[in-house]
């Protein structure tokens, strides 16, 4: 936007937004605006319409405006305008009354709170804010929702206000404390305090106990802390009042982390929530499941705030386990969707006495957990009258793969055999009247177990495996489902029990016919096959016929997929001449539609349809990815034949014809990827016409699967002296067209595979031909390349720029190869004398202001290798780059003292450990965000 618009001509646009029937005019008009309110004319503006008042919508539009612009911004203001800014918002807030809509009050409190914790020069805001607003019955809205997000915006990713700004503004909020607690007591006891007022209390309260800002002796005694257990205790308080005060509750116990130093809060939160348990059993007779959902959060909560005096000291003082009994209650009520928000805390539960794993300690908690399990189990009952299979997709079957995923975790505490022994006495405890539904939901827990079984097991799985094997096909459907199931958990016992594989098999094949079964039957017959592959080879041709007629059976092509896996595993189990023809076979029912496919004129079939090639390649790559016989030295490999005379033709065909599809071209990649793996080096005979197609197809396609597959060719052949000049000038073939894609505007975030893919073609040069590789033309663009990338905030494309940095760097501080130790060395320092200075600013700068914290690690690595290869020079590039730095942010607030960048640069340079540098970034990180 060149110029300031008037206010006509905004008006005019907020109108067509708002009120203008044509759809192509809102859109303009919504363009236009968006344009308006990047551009530096849009803090006037939305100045103006707020001083106007004419409209609903100019006046959110104005306050929106005005808080995106703070919060995204506040650069653009120079410092001697924040004075006049605060007081031109005070001014408008000051004009709020009952009729101000809520959204421009939200709007506007959010615009004073994000300038007040970014203006530094503004010192006591909360104080000032509650002295000009508190005594104005009018104004107690706005003040309590600008007290409330206050807080909430402190950790605010947008407003950056970093470590030390943070710890000022906490030291102000915890000033601020007593008056704001005093402020809301007033209005909580004022006899005219509404149900909107009281919720707007509960927010204040809970955002400042977020936020840890609230002085254990001002509050613990107050009133105000057992205010939200009165309401909750009421049965006839309105639904959203509970909610608020249930959201207080759990602020408040989420501020006792450590109970032990706050014992007096903890202790008086603990006896509120005892006082709830008489409400929630009102609410459950009541059914009012929002309310039992209420009650619930709670508990969970005290149980996780509690939990580590419960796992070191259970039943002294805060280690009391009657909270568990609360919690059990709650999975014990009739609606699954109550219990399961207990979940978290039964997962954190059972990773706290993994870690401790005390024998002692985590029996006391058996009991709970076998309880537990019980009331899961009745949770996972199917509805009575429910035909066919579960249905895994709705939110019924999401719960049940939670509980699965959640007994897997806690069922080390009672034992996976007994809690399987318990489930079968469920089972067999059952008369003829029993429903299906409870038999299915015990099959089920055994499901989530079995995997857990000792294989040896001789009592229970036995008599449970006959048992299912008898089930009449007339059972109904959903056991018969989840029986099929159960036998692929059970693939790792059935080895052990070879006499049972046989009838086992025979039931899952019966399961393949049936076209609702047949998909689970054919993953538990890949269980079964890849874990009894030796015994399994006797089956084989009944296999091989079962995947010529794979048409024929209603699978997911994932099932299909999982069958060809097994298949393929037991055939790198038989003698060497045996394998080709075995091969042949199962490519050839994939080869041949591939071909036809390939026959015909469409070139970009639609995903899925029946002209669509992914189907055959995928079955394909599953073939040669476990197909992997074992070859000796000199031993020709029983697989070549097939590839090369039948395959690769093929292959070679599919990639040329479907090149501008670059699905399809990805899966045709990954085809020849594991065909490659599975010959090894005895695949050098298709090494030149790949390489050759590779390079042609990527100079019109810029597909990055092909940069990938370069790099698995490098890791097969880089070593070989005869292959590197080939493998190089593949290398510089990609690089031209990768380079030009990259260098575009955001060329590296639009194209994160293809950065990802090159550096992982070059780490696998750095590993294979580092000499090479390392004298080669292409090495310094490619560093320079990786020096711009370091900023990418994409994970695997930045894991993969600093594992090829790494191991660049590494090349002149590893000695193992000590012929050519020099001269990598040498390389690798005359490079860094150019790009050394770049690569540290690049690497710093990124950590502070364009990564999460969690990316840290990997940049610990690259300076610490940079550090090694020489430390005195390290030591001036990171002075030089620090000093570069800004010690201030917009708001005027330090960012980094002299002290703290000194501590830093020592910090990293005396580092005897990357994880020491990693750690000192991510402190370091914190000064700025």
């Amino acid at each position: 936007m060149d110029s300031e618009p008037s206010l006509e001509t905004v008006g005019q646009a907020l109108h067509a937004l708002y009120n203008n029937p044509d759809v192509s005019g809102k859109e303009k008009a919504s363009v236009w605006l968006g344009e308006l309110q990047r551009s530096v004319y849009a803090w006037q503006i939305a100045d103006q319409l707020l001083r106007l008042h004419q409209s609903m919508e100019s006046c959110y539009f104005a306050a929106q405006t005005m808080r995106t612009k703070i919060q995204y911004a506040f650069h653009e203001l120079p410092p001697t305008s924040h004075t006049s800014l605060r007081d031109s918002l005070l001014e408008h807030a000051g004009k709020i009354n009952a009729d101000t809509q809520p959204v421009i009050v939200t709007q506007l409190s959010l615009a004073l709170a994000d300038l007040a914790l970014q203006m530094a020069s503004w010192k006591d805001a909360a104080i000032d804010l509650i002295q000009k607003f508190g005594g104005n019955p009018h104004q107690l809205p706005f003040l309590l929702e600008v007290l409330t997000v206050l807080p909430e915006e402190v950790n605010s990713r947008s407003l950056r206000l970093g470590a030390n700004r943070r710890e000022e503004i906490t030291k102000e909020f915890l000033k601020a404390s007593p008056m704001m607690l005093q402020l809301l007591t007033a209005v909580i006891e004022d006899t005219s305090c509404d149900e909107k007022n009281q919720i707007k209390v509960f927010r204040c309260l809970g955002s400042w106990f977020s936020l840890n800002v609230i002085p254990e002796p001002d509050i613990v005694n107050s009133k105000l802390l057992m205010a939200p257990f009165h309401v909750m205790s009421n049965t006839a308080c309105p639904n959203m009042l509970h909610e608020s005060a249930a959201d207080c509750i759990v602020s408040a116990l989420y501020s006792c982390y450590n109970c032990q130093e706050q014992l007096q809060l903890s202790q008086k939160l603990y006896q509120g929530v005892v006082t709830l348990m008489e409400p929630y059993h009102m609410s459950v007779a009541m059914e009012d499941t929002d309310k039992s959902m209420n009650y619930c959060r709670v508990y969970t909560e005290l149980a996780e705030t509690f939990l580590e005096p419960m796992v070191t000291t259970p039943n002294q003082g805060l280690g009391d386990l009657s909270v568990l009994e609360l919690l059990l209650t709650c999975v014990g009520h009739h609606l699954y969707e109550v219990g399961e928000i207990s979940f978290n805390f039964w997962y954190r539960l059972s990773e706290e006495l993994y870690q401790r794993s005390v024998q002692e300690i985590t029996d006391v908690f058996k009991p709970y957990i076998q309880r537990l399990i019980v009331a899961l189990c009745r949770h996972c009952q199917i509805e009575p009258d429910h035909e066919g299979i579960p249905d895994e997709n709705d939110d019924f079957g999401e719960f049940r793969l939670r509980v699965s995923e959640l007994i897997k975790d806690v069922v080390f505490i009672v034992g996976s055999s007994q809690c399987f022994t318990q489930m079968f006495e469920n089972i067999k405890t059952q008369t003829e009247s029993t429903s299906w539904e409870v038999i299915e939901a015990s099959l089920f827990v055994m499901t989530a177990v079995a995997k857990n079984l000792l294989p040896d097991e001789n009592e229970i799985v036995p008599q449970v495996v006959k048992a299912i094997l008898s089930i009449p096909p007339t059972a109904h459907l959903s056991i018969r489902y989840t029986s099929v199931k159960l036998f692929g958990e059970l693939s790792e016992w059935a080895e052990k029990h070879p006499e049972f594989l046989d009838a086992i098999l025979q039931f899952l094949l019966a399961g393949l016919q049936e076209k609702s079964l047949s998909t689970a039957a054919a993953n538990s017959l890949q269980c079964i096959s890849t874990t009894c592959r030796e015994q399994m080879v006797s089956h084989f041709q009944g296999l091989v016929q079962i995947v010529s007629a794979l048409e024929t059976f209603q699978l997911s092509n994932d099932a299909a997929i999982g069958l060809l896996k097994g298949t393929a595993t037991i055939l790198a189990q038989f003698p060497h001449d045996k394998i080709a023809d075995g091969l042949r076979q199962l490519c050839t029912f994939q080869l041949l539609p591939l071909s036809k496919l390939i026959e015909e004129p469409m070139n970009n079939p639609k995903q899925g349809s029946l002209h669509d090639p992914t189907k055959w390649l995928d079955r394909l790559a599953a073939i040669f990815r476990y197909v992997n016989p074992k070859v000796t030295n000199g031993q020709a490999h029983p697989c070549k034949p097939v590839i090369q005379e039948q395959v690769w033709p093929v292959l070679s065909r599919a990639c040329d014809k479907y090149q501008g599809d670059v699905r399809i071209t990805e899966r045709c990649c990954r085809c020849i990827r594991f065909a490659i793996r599975c010959l090894g080096k005895q695949s050098a005979d298709l090494l030149t016409p790949l390489v050759s197609q590779m390079i042609n197809l990527y100079q019109a396609h810029q597909h990055s699967c092909f940069l990938y597959l370069g790099s698995i060719l490098v890791d097969e052949y880089g070593m070989e002296a005869a292959c590197q000049p080939g493998l190089l000038h593949m290398l510089e073939a990609f690089c031209v067209p990768t380079f030009k894609l990259l260098e575009e505007h955001n060329g590296l975030r639009n194209h994160p595979d293809t950065v990802d893919d090159l550096f992982r073609l070059c780490l696998r040069f750095v590993q294979q031909s580092s000499i090479p590789y390392l004298q080669c033309g292409m090495v310094e663009p490619i560093l320079r390349c990786a020096i711009a990338a370091c900023s990418l905030d994409h994970k695997e494309a930045n894991a993969s720029v600093m594992k090829y940095l790494s191991d660049f760097l590494m090349c002149a501080t590893k000695k193992e190869e000590k012929e050519d130790f020099a001269l990598r060395q040498k390389v690798v320092k005359t490079l860094l004398n150019d790009h050394g200075q770049a690569l540290v600013h690049a690497l710093i700068n990124a950590c502070i202001f364009c990564l999460p914290t969690f990316m840290t690690t990997d940049f610990g690595e690259v300076i610490f290798e940079l550090m090694k290869i020489d430390r005195p020079t390290f030591c001036r590039w990171l002075e030089t780059t620090l000093k570069a730095l800004p010690t201030s942010n917009s708001g005027g607030a330090v960012t980094a003292t002299h002290k703290q960048l000194t501590d830093f640069h020592k910090a990293v340079t005396s580092a005897e450990h990357y994880k020491e540098v990693s750690q000192a970034l991510r402190d370091f990180a914190r000064l700025y965000r």
